[in-house]
């Protein structure tokens, strides 16, 4: 398993056929750019078939989702990454069968938590998984918690589990004590208010969870984020929401919707203090020349989170066909540490921004091969040293297998790394804003508005559904 250029045969210049078929083309910030100027290669690679999410624990082991399991990878050194334990066919003892679509996965402390299946539509073991990692080579599952529902994402912290309840009434969150698998409490967007049943359910899906302290993040598509307080989470509570169309809007647009911008809010995530928020948006073009995709990430400040005031956002990089059937380099998921935003952009690439200045975010790398990665994740390693990006393959007979891909982590001016915190271990939102970076105020709901442009990205929850 251990190859560390398993994808280097391909060369830059392979061609791609089938979805996302282009030239491949390493670059800093645009497909034109000479190779001499290209950020450095990947440290190492390690091919993994059909991986997905990848978080990272602080001992260097990595967890990455693989569709039917997932795997422990030893990434100390980021240029020799190496397989400690494969756990494929999970659960192997249901009488329900086996996990499909196991895309996520959340790692705290000794504890590995896996869900799925991430979307509708199979048979086999529906929900969440709970492993004993404290010997990362010999995983141990201590308990297995059958919802009967489907899980796209979901977070782990502090014994508890915060899960996405896809395909059920109301698309709640849903919190299990992660030991017992007792439910704790959940709250959904009817629980706000019952105009929400008149929406279509793909422009409203709560897709992705992230929990800090005592909020949790909620991306829920057109609906946009909602920020809830847990800290009683038997009965959470509504602070703000941040972007999203309101009901009645939304219940006159049809599931089509759902694949475009403004909406698609996929992820979101706060830096470690809290202050900072990050948001984005996986969309797609409908056609070439319509200029309502790919997304990209927004950020916001939520020091005070009953009023979210937009600071800034980073634009999706370029590509020659931005439509889904084009070469994907829309905001997927990402990690936002307490000075970078470490992303990626499927075949877009994986980049670095500097958010210490939040209202101007700047690149720091930014490495691109269509040919050889689509991106599903990228994540902090070891600051100062590297980061890592989860490819789940490109498609085609020229294209390339799934993969764990490390990077360099760049250097900054005035970088000062000593005191960074240790890495998160979920994600933040998939956004598709503009660089323009007019402020927001809020309502008297706590709901944010945008007082200049948004410059929102493309891909409703009909992105999620069609891709999906």
């Amino acid at each position: 398993m251990n190859r560390r250029s398993f994808l280097r045969s391909l060369g830059a210049g392979a061609a791609l056929t089938g979805a996302g078929a282009a030239g491949a083309h390493p670059t800093v910030t645009d497909p034109a750019t000479p190779p001499e100027e290209s950020a450095p290669d990947p440290l190492g690679t390690l091919e993994i078939e059909a991986a997905r999410e990848a978080v990272v624990a602080g001992d260097g082991t990595v967890y990455v989702a693989a569709n039917d399991g997932f795997l422990a990878v030893d990434a100390a050194d980021p240029a020799e990454p190496t397989v400690l334990a494969e756990r494929r066919g999970i659960p192997r003892d249901s009488d329900a069968g086996q996990m499909r679509d196991v895309y996520d996965l959340s790692v705290a402390g000794d504890r590995l938590l896996v869900v799925g299946p991430a979307n509708p539509g199979h048979d086999g073991f529906h929900g969440a998984l709970l492993y004993d990692v404290s010997d990362p080579t010999a995983p141990e599952r201590v308990a297995a918690h059958e919802t009967g529902h489907p899980i796209h994402n979901a977070s782990l912290v502090d014994g508890l589990a915060y899960l996405a309840g896809t395909a059920t009434e109301g698309n709640p969150l849903v919190i299990l004590d992660a030991e017992s698998g007792d439910e704790v409490g959940r709250w959904s967007l009817l629980d706000r208010d019952d105009a929400w049943r008149e929406v279509a359910v793909p422009l409203r899906v709560l897709h992705d969870v992230t929990v800090r302290g005592d909020r949790a993040y909620l991306a829920h598509w057109d609906a946009g984020t909602w920020i809830l307080d847990v800290s009683d989470p038997e009965a959470p509570e509504v602070v703000s929401r941040v972007r999203g169309r309101d009901p009645e809007t939304l219940a006159d647009l049809d599931v089509d919707e759902a694949t475009r911008l403004p909406g698609n809010d996929h992820r979101a995530a706060v830096g470690p203090d809290g202050d900072l928020l990050a948001i984005n948006a996986e969309a797609w073009a409908v056609d070439e020349d319509d200029g309502r995709g790919p997304g990209g990430i927004e950020f916001y400040d939520v020091s005070d989170p009953g009023e979210p005031v937009r600071l800034s956002g980073i634009p999706a990089p370029p590509t020659p066909d931005p439509t889904r059937g084009g070469v994907w380099t829309t905001s997927h998921n990402f990690e936002l540490t307490d000075e970078r935003c470490y992303a990626s952009w499927y075949q877009g690439g994986v980049s670095v921004h500097d958010v210490r200045e939040p209202t101007n975010p700047a690149e720091l790398y930014h490495w691109r091969d269509a040919g050889r990665a689509r991106f599903w994740t990228a994540q902090r390693l070891s600051a100062g040293e590297a980061f890592l990006g989860s490819s789940m393959g490109v498609p085609g007979e020229d294209g390339a297998p799934g993969g764990l891909f490390t990077f360099p982590d760049p250097d900054a001016p005035g970088d000062s790394r000593e005191s960074a915190a240790a890495p998160s271990t979920d994600g933040g939102p998939s956004g598709a804003m503009g660089q323009s970076t007019g402020g927001e105020s809020t309502d008297g709901t706590g709901e944010a508005r945008t007082l200049g442009l948004l410059g929102l990205g493309a891909a409703a929850v009909g992105a999620w559904t069609r891709l999906r």
